[in-house]
């Protein structure tokens, strides 16, 4: 059962029974992302404010997020496409680049139904039909991107406890539990000739840049950020996925290095085995007793 105010069940009653009476409703999506930041969004061809929140009719387009009830715990996912153009940003970055980049990693979803007076018109009230979180990313394209989202059910489906006793590091790197400053072990660099979309020829690569990121500062790519894949020093840098265009020679970047999260390269690396929340002396399971 879906609560909402007596103003909208009196609009539902009223045009119901009149044929000439019209219901006006607008579609609203509200995404929490993980920074904090909301992102809020309407179907309709104007803006509308509801319950404190101004959604925007000129941002990401949503489509496919559906209503469904059903009785039990069953888990509902739906996949949901948000459409979007260069010039909607996230955080200060284009859309789906944002996206591509992990902006929407565990960001809350919304959706109400908005009734009012008319297009532009007065709002009467709303009623949530949605209310869960992102769960995969399924796909990024240049125009728009695939996105499953669950109910808040599917906490129901999470490990317990959140952290497992393992070898390797639990932290992510650059994070608030890991400590370590980005900035500190950065390195600035250029494209050279020859470079692709997966592979960066630089003499700026460096062993330690494995598995660490790329972030592009001019050129075609600029605000790109890209995961470093393996390295050749002093050679190149090739990307776990491929930039959205091959870099030109002379585009420049910011590498950062990367971890591998095992205890040896917390202590050489970063000297900060003070916050390496990993168990390197756990015994593997056959030997375990």
């Amino acid at each position: 059962m879906k609560s909402t105010t007596s103003a909208v069940l009196s609009a539902i009653a009223a045009a119901r029974a009149s044929v000439s009476a019209q219901l006006v409703f607008a579609e609203c999506f509200t995404f929490t992302l993980a920074t904090g930041a909301v992102i809020a969004v309407t179907n309709v061809d104007q803006p509308v404010t509801y319950a404190g929140v101004t959604f925007s009719a000129t941002g990401v387009l949503v489509s496919g997020l559906k209503f469904k009830a059903s009785v039990g715990l069953e888990v509902d996912k739906q996949q949901i496409t948000l459409a979007a153009r260069p010039v909607d940003l996230i955080n200060g970055n284009p859309a789906l680049q944002a996206i591509r980049e992990g902006a929407f990693d565990g960001a809350i979803v919304q959706r109400d139904r908005v009734f009012l007076t008319a297009i532009g018109g007065t709002v009467i009230g709303g009623v949530t039909l949605f209310h869960g979180r992102v769960s995969t990313i399924d796909n990024v394209g240049r125009t728009s991107a695939q996105i499953t989202v669950a109910s808040d059910l599917v906490i129901l489906d999470y490990d317990m406890p959140r952290n497992l006793f393992s070898p390797t590091c639990v932290h992510t790197l650059y994070d608030s539990g890991c400590g370590v400053i980005r900035g500190t072990y950065a390195a600035s660099g250029t494209a050279g000739a020859g470079s692709t979309a997966s592979l960066v020829n630089t003499a700026a690569a460096l062993a330690i840049h494995a598995q660490g990121s790329i972030l592009f500062t001019s050129g075609a790519n600029a605000n790109v950020r890209a995961t470093v894949k393996s390295v050749v020093a002093g050679t190149s840098l090739a990307l776990m996925y491929p930039l959205p265009e091959p870099p030109a020679t002379g585009d420049a970047f910011t590498v950062y290095a990367g971890c591998d999260h095992t205890r040896g390269t917390c202590q050489s690396r970063f000297a900060n085995l003070t916050n390496f929340r990993g168990f390197p002396f756990v015994p593997p399971p056959q030997i375990a007793y």
